[in-house]
C-alpha cells in the first residue's frame, strides 16, 4: 500500500473519503499473540460485512481472546457455530461484564455488543426469514443477528412450512405488505420451501438447506439438491446450515436496493 498516492489522490480530490478508507481497510489487520488469529478488523468499512468469528473448531480460551478484541475494537461481535456446551458460559461471561448477549432461539449463535448504539445503523433495509419447521429454527435465527449485524431489519415467520402451506400464506402477505425487498427461506427435509416461496413473491430468495432430515438424503443432502434444482426462477442457495451467509447475502441485497 502507497498511503503517500492515497492520501494525494484525497488532498487533489481524486478519491472521497469513502474510498481512501476502504483503501486503507483492505491493509488494516489486528494481530493476535501466539498466532491466535489474523482479524480482518476493519472489513466493515471495507465491504459492509463485519468480520465474524466462526468458533466450531476453536478453544474456548482462543475465542475469549478474540472476542475480546473485536469487542474493544468494534463495540460488537458476531460469533457463529459455539459448541453447544460454550454456549451459556459464554452468555453468563458476557452478560456479567455488562455486555447485551443475543442468543439464537434453539442455535448456537451469539451477537455480542456493549450497547445498542455499537450495532451498525439501519441502512433502510428490510429483510424477510421464515423456516420450515420448528427444528429449523436455530439456522433461521443466523440469518437474524447476520441481518442485525449489517444493520437491517428483519421480519419473522417460524415453522410455517409446506407440510401446512396455510401457514406459509398469511406471513408472507404480511412480509410483502411490509415492503420487504428480500427473502432468507430455510428448511431441511426434502427442503421445498423456498422454491414454493419463490414461486409467490416478487423479491429474490435465499434458500438455505438445513440438516434436518433421515434416511436417503439426510443431513441436509436432500434438500441442497432440491433447491439446486428448482426450476423457480428467482432462487438462490447458500451451503448446508449456512444462516449467517443466507443473511448476510440477502442484507447485501436489502442494503443495496435501499
Amino acid at each position: 500500500m502507497d498511503l503517500r498516492n492515497i492520501l494525494l489522490d484525497y488532498y487533489n480530490n481524486k478519491k472521497s473519503l469513502d474510498e481512501v478508507i476502504k483503501s486503507i481497510s483492505l491493509f488494516s489487520v489486528e494481530y493476535i499473540e501466539n498466532d491466535v488469529a489474523q482479524i480482518d478488523i476493519n472489513r466493515d468499512f471495507r465491504k459492509s460485512i463485519p468480520e465474524i468469528i466462526l468458533a466450531s473448531r476453536k478453544k474456548s480460551s482462543e475465542l475469549v481472546i478474540i472476542i475480546n478484541r473485536i469487542l474493544e475494537k468494534k463495540g460488537y461481535v458476531l460469533v457463529s457455530k459455539i459448541k453447544p456446551l460454550v454456549v451459556g458460559k459464554l452468555v453468563d461471561y458476557y452478560g456479567k461484564r455488562g455486555f447485551i448477549v443475543d442468543r439464537s432461539r434453539n442455535g448456537t449463535s451469539l451477537l455480542i455488543y456493549d450497547s445498542i448504539s455499537s450495532l451498525p445503523v439501519s441502512r433502510g433495509g428490510k429483510v424477510g426469514i421464515i423456516c420450515a419447521g420448528t427444528s429449523d429454527v436455530g439456522i433461521a435465527e443466523e440469518a437474524r443477528l447476520a441481518t442485525l449485524a449489517m444493520g437491517c431489519t428483519s421480519y419473522l415467520a417460524y415453522d410455517v412450512g409446506i407440510a401446512g402451506i396455510h401457514r406459509l400464506l398469511n406471513s408472507l402477505k404480511q412480509m410483502m405488505s411490509s415492503d420487504i425487498d428480500v427473502i432468507v427461506a430455510v428448511a431441511g427435509m426434502e427442503g421445498a420451501l423456498p422454491a414454493v416461496v419463490t414461486s409467490l413473491v416478487s423479491v429474490p430468495v435465499i434458500g438455505v438447506p438445513c440438516s434436518v432430515g433421515y434416511g436417503y438424503g439426510d443431513n441436509g443432502t436432500g434438500a441442497l439438491a432440491s433447491m439446486l434444482q428448482t426450476c423457480s426462477f428467482g432462487l438462490s442457495v447458500v451451503n448446508i446450515d449456512n444462516g449467517i451467509g443466507g443473511g448476510i447475502f440477502a442484507s447485501i441485497i436489502a442494503n443495496k436496493g435501499r
